[in-house]
This record gives structure tokens, sequence and C-alpha cells, in this order.
């Protein structure tokens, strides 16, 4: 976080100067939901896991809440990107090399999918395969843009081949190679949530609006954009924090 942006949030947010973040942190709000989920022993699958800049974050009890591994618990990571395998926070690498996630039948408790379903084309697909590795009474947990915020807008009016551009001035600390196309094919309530349950999964898609660092280059856009996370109707929070279930198996009569 630049001073610019450091001073920007201590006027809007002064909370972050006890404990680095702020009433409404997005990354915060959506951790705290999937550890909410976590048994000891879980087996967790976390789909487009990155290399794991989570272990950077700068703030310690943010960083703790998106480290998921423990003792007895067992964090699966799986993407497209070979260069994941260095990723410092799960178990284990497995490399997608196929529209089929490399995991068995029923194997996972908790699947997560943080900023992932955005860039996804085929989504009917993408959520049956979730489907196909949770085990009965599984839960998926996924955090995506809505494509009604202002942000979710200016993603889809940019062109693709210039958001790396875009992003490296809004954010400077982002590499090249994390910029990856967006399609935004599910990303508001209605539609994310009635693709969770095609799949017959139990949905509830909670819009939510953060801090808006995208725009902390400027003082006046910050300023409009704090507005909005005010005041903003729950149909145009920038983020949408969705979570579904797969059915328990009916009992043998």
């Amino acid at each position: 976080m630049t001073r610019h942006h450091m001073s920007l949030v201590e006027r809007w947010y002064p909370e972050i100067l006890f404990g680095g973040f702020t009433h409404v942190d997005g990354t915060i709000a959506f951790y705290i939901r999937v550890n909410g989920l976590l048994a000891e022993n879980s087996i967790v699958l976390d789909v487009g896991c990155g290399r794991g800049a989570a272990a950077e974050d700068p703030v310690p009890w943010r960083r703790a809440l998106r480290d998921l591994r423990g003792e007895r618990r067992h964090v699966i990571g799986v993407d497209l990107d070979p260069a994941a395998a260095i990723n410092p926070i799960i178990d284990e690498f497995r490399l997608i090399e196929a529209a089929r996630l490399p995991v068995p039948d029923e194997h996972v408790d908790v699947c997560i999918a943080d900023v992932v379903v955005e860039h996804v084309d085929d989504v009917d697909a993408f959520f049956a395969e979730i489907a196909r590795v949770l085990k009965p009474g599984g839960s998926v947990c996924i955090r995506t843009p809505n494509a009604w915020n202002y942000m979710g807008i200016a993603s889809r009016v940019i062109p693709n081949r210039l958001h790396t551009r875009v992003l490296s001035r809004i954010q400077p600390d982002r590499l090249e190679e994390d910029v990856f196309p967006t399609v935004y094919r599910c990303n508001t309530v209605r539609r994310l949530r009635r693709a969770l349950e095609r799949q017959s999964l139990e949905a509830v898609v909670v819009p939510h609006e953060p801090e808006p660092a995208y725009v902390s280059f400027s003082r006046s856009l910050y300023a409009l954009a704090v507005f909005h996370e005010r005041h903003a109707p729950r149909v145009l929070r920038r983020t949408l924090l969705a979570f579904g279930r797969k059915p328990m198996r009916a009992s043998a009569t």
C-alpha cells in the first residue's frame, strides 16, 4: 500500500490503524465465511490457486485467514498455470490439463474459487465439475466481481488487450502474468445463483462493497467511490460472495 493510498484509507476508514484492515474488507468477509466451513480434517480444493500472493499479505490476521492449511487438513491447489506449483500455502499442487478437474469424485469438503468465475467461459461445465468433486454436504465458496458495478462495467468496456496497461496504473504491485481475460458469463446475483442451482447446489449470493482500492490514484474518485460503498443499492455492489452446498444423500428406507 503506497503512502498516498494509506492517507486516503485513513481519512475515510480510520479503523485501519487498529489491525491494518477496514470494516468492509472483502478478503476478510470472504475468508471468515470459508474458515467457518472448515473442520480439522477437511480436504480443501483451491481452484485457480495461483502463485500464492496471499502469503505476502502485509496484514498478519488477513494473511492467516487465507492460509487454510492445518495439521490434519489437506489443501489441494489446482491451476492452468504450472507456475502455481510454487504456491506456499497449499499442501499439494495439481495441474489442470483438460476441462476436468484433477480430483476424484466426491473427494472435497470445501472448494474455493476466489476471483476465478469471471474468467470462466463455459459456466455450466465449470460448476458441474465443482459439484462432481464435492462430497455430499460439501460447500463451494466463490468471490467474483459484480458485472453491474462500475468496476465490472469498466472491465467489460475496456478491451482485454488493454487490461494490463490499466491495471498497472491502479494496481502497480500486480504482475503482468497475473492479468487474465475476463468474460463475465454469470457475474450477477441472479445468474450466479442459477448457475449453482442448475447443478443442484443450494445457493446463496451476497453482494458486498469493499474499500475502493482500485481508484486510490485519485482523491476525488476515491471520495465518490466511498460514497458509493456507503449508499449503493445491493444490486450495484462491487463483489459477489456466493456459497453453494451439495445436498446430503437421502437415507435408504
